[in-house]
């Protein structure tokens, strides 16, 4: 349709025009497209500027940026005063940078009516950003759709089906696919194939050079064909494109809460992605598309904004040096709550902001056009060479060294040779470097390791990993996750590290994450987060030990026996005692006093107990009785009774409220009366035994045994043991705990 090249233009004779884009390479590619068709002189009238790189001048009419250039002018200039109109576009794509963008023009444009906010994209969600802008006009643009042929084919690899649409006549192709490291594989086959020699084959992907970049976008009269990322999804417009192979996969980041850290996922793209794809292949004529999957298979309608699944502490840092509050801020989409706790805790954690305010380090670092992490390294390390190297270098995805060797820091390693790096890198180096000593006002030299490794720990505090065991590569995250160091570390020594370049387990495995790049950290440099006191209680010995434990997170830093705390003491000791429960003696008195009526507070008495020890006391539940219900408690359930034979006998309180006395039957001769207990005078439950103390009956009326069942049982044991009395009558005859006694003379 032309709306990135023309519609910008148009608007310009109007005002000065800012035009967002989402990708360095689009936003040069773009200006340089302009130019051309308006016959514009380049970094005049129309311009570009990027992270690092610009080409305007005072009289550019037209700016194209990339999206964090915009939110940068706004901090400066809330009103954005330079601009008439700004221009988002491709915004279906909903970068956070595009989002943060929307919201703060938003605000810019309440207070300024003269403000034009233009919204564009081929996907766009319109009436949804209408309602956003309270209602503003939505305008359709027909654009002459040639004829893409679609073809589909799930079993082809990228490379094969590269090879096969090359076998016949066309004009350039493009084949998305996830990454540079599957556009490396795909080249790496398709010339192992001899593909290539009559094709020109190009990577096109963020971390290239800006001149392979352009090289792959430049006009050409050989046959082309460009292995991209999703970077030529929208905006860039490939002349003589007549073929698109789709692998039908993007990388996408994602916040991960369990470790407080984004997550490379490789997901199927949604179907707004590959109907963009597919358009390339018909921007100037009749194309074709192999798409390299099932056709049944559902694709998502919209892809997931980046406000939903991304680390959100730079773009919260930027808000609130707006001077807004990221968690009231009217967004076209507010983020998850989590996701936001998270961004803000990170921002305190990094000491850039104190509450809803930004500190001097907070002032310094959202001035540099750098995450707030590596904003924080370079104003520590007081904007070195070295440091400047190391946050381009992590700025730049920096990947493994190829050779690994023993080092205290992967980062420090690969800085020291910057003349391997991209020449992206180099030259954002220099820039930060530029503008970190420009914004310090100092010019810092090259600082020993030492001081460098400690600003990398001060942009990674919440990164810090123990190893498990001394050389182990099995590490304990500050989070309290656990993570594997990967071979491609030479970070080999040492108790502590930073684990700079960490990425999550995939959801569902099992595995720990893993850490590619490290960083040395020293013990002594780690200040505690928390000091706990830990109370323990060691049932071997029945005693309560006492330990200071300084943690960083989840690691534990160091821990010492102290004397324990008296109150942690007695709940750990009246624990131990309520889950070993209460003795036999102790749950007697318990029975003997409900039946009394009597009531008995059991966690006084444990808690009275264990006040002022260490060391598991007995606890003699009776001790702790006031005087006058041990005595009411004694006088209505005994804890003896007396019987006729003249013995005392102990009685049994059961937990169903029944009471039990048990006793040989020869003992009871002459009570006819069931004795009773209790404040109720319950009757007692008799179980009479045999000599052999075995039971013959049972029995809580005890007038009745002697008056119906006593003469059977008579009858069953006289023969039994004839050497004890079993009289006609019980009633009369004296009780005896013995035998019968002898008579005659011997």
């Amino acid at each position: 349709s032309g709306k990135t090249t023309r519609i910008p233009p148009a608007l310009s004779a109007d005002g000065p025009v800012i035009l967002l884009q989402p990708r360095r390479v689009a936003a040069r590619s773009i200006a340089r497209r302009i130019a051309e068709e308006q016959r514009w002189t380049l970094g005049e009238t129309v311009g570009w500027q990027v992270r690092f790189e610009r080409h305007y001048s005072r009289s550019t009419r037209l700016l194209v940026v990339t999206e964090g250039i915009l939110t940068a002018r706004l901090q400066t200039d809330p009103l954005l005063s330079g601009f008439r109109t700004a221009i988002l576009d491709e915004f279906h794509e909903r970068s956070i940078h595009a989002d943060l963008a929307l919201a703060l023009l938003k605000q810019a444009a309440l207070a300024r009516e003269d403000l034009r906010i233009v919204v564009m994209s081929a996907t766009l969600q319109a009436e949804r950003v209408s309602r956003y802008l309270d209602g503003c006009p939505v305008i359709e643009i027909a654009a002459k759709a040639y004829p893409v042929d679609l073809q589909y084919d799930r079993d082809l690899t990228p490379a094969t089906a590269v090879k096969q649409v090359l076998s016949r006549p066309g004009g350039h192709l493009l084949c998305f696919l996830p990454g540079a490291g599957e556009i490396s594989q795909a080249t790496a086959e398709l010339k192992g194939h001899g593909v290539g020699k009559d094709v020109d084959i190009l990577p096109l992907h963020g971390s290239l050079p800006s001149a392979e970049q352009d090289r792959a976008l430049a006009p050409s009269a050989s046959r082309k064909a460009i292995l991209t990322t999703n970077i030529a999804e929208t905006s860039l417009t490939v002349e003589g494109v007549t073929d698109v192979v789709d692998g039908g996969y993007h990388k996408v980041l994602r916040y991960d809460p369990r470790t407080g850290i984004d997550r490379l996922d490789l997901e199927r793209i949604p179907a707004d992605s590959a109907a963009q794809r597919a358009g390339r292949a018909g921007r100037q004529g009749p194309g074709r598309v192999l798409r390299l999957w099932d056709p049944r298979e559902r694709l998502r309608e919209h892809r997931e904004p980046d406000i939903l699944r991304i680390d959100l502490a730079g773009p919260f840092l930027q808000v609130i040096a707006w001077g807004g509050d990221p968690l009231s801020l009217d967004w076209f989409e507010p983020p998850p709550a989590d996701q936001a706790q998270a961004a803000l805790e990170l921002l305190t954690r990094l000491s850039v902001i104190a509450g809803p305010r930004l500190t001097k380090l907070g002032s310094l670092a959202r001035r540099l056009p750098l995450h707030p992490r590596l904003a924080c390294l370079l104003v520590n390390a007081g904007a070195s060479a070295r440091a400047a190297a190391v946050c381009a270098l992590l700025s730049d995805r920096l990947r493994p060294a190829s050779t690994v060797e023993t080092t205290v820091s992967d980062i420090l390693s690969q800085a020291d040779r910057m003349e391997e790096a991209s020449p992206f890198a180099q030259q954002a180096a220099r820039e930060i470097e530029t503008v970190g000593r420009r914004l310090l006002k100092s010019s810092n030299p090259d600082q020993l390791d030492e001081q460098l490794l400690r600003a990398i720990l001060a942009a990674y505090p919440d990164r810090v990993a123990k190893r498990r065991e001394p050389g182990s590569d099995r590490l304990l995250l500050a989070s309290g996750h656990g993570a594997r160091l990967e071979r491609s570390s030479g970070v080999r020594e040492g108790e502590f590290l930073v684990a700079v370049d960490v990425m999550s387990a995939r959801r569902g495995a099992l595995s720990e994450a893993s850490v590619r790049l490290a960083s040395l950290v020293r013990k002594e440099w780690l200040q505690p987060t928390e000091v706990h006191l830990i109370h323990v209680f060691e049932a071997g010995t029945g005693t309560v030990k006492a330990f200071e434990q300084s943690k960083y997170g989840e690691i534990l830093l160091s821990e010492r026996p102290v004397s324990p705390h008296s109150e942690r003491a007695a709940e750990l000791l009246m624990k131990a005692i309520e889950e070993s429960g209460l003795d036999p003696e102790s749950r007697q008195l318990l029975q003997r006093a409900a039946l009394a009526g009597v009531s008995v507070d059991v966690d006084a008495a444990r808690r009275q107990a264990c006040l002022g020890r260490v060391s598991l006391p007995r606890l003699d539940l009776k001790a702790f009785l006031p005087f006058d219900k041990v005595r009411t408690i004694d006088r209505l359930c005994p804890e003896q009774l007396g019987v006729p034979s003249g013995r005392k006998i102990r009685l049994e309180y059961r937990e169903d409220g029944s009471v039990r006395l048990t006793v040989k039957l020869q003992e009871m001769f002459g009570l006819s009366e069931t004795p009773r207990v209790g404040r109720r005078q319950e009757p007692v439950v008799i179980e009479m035994l045999a000599p052999n103390g075995r039971p013959v009956q049972t029995t809580s009326d005890l007038r009745s045994f002697w008056q119906t069942t006593y003469q059977e049982v008579r009858k069953e044991l006289r023969g039994r043991y004839p050497k004890h009395p079993w009289p006609e009558d019980p009633w009369t005859t004296p009780a005896t705990a013995g035998v019968k006694r002898k008579s005659g003379k011997r």
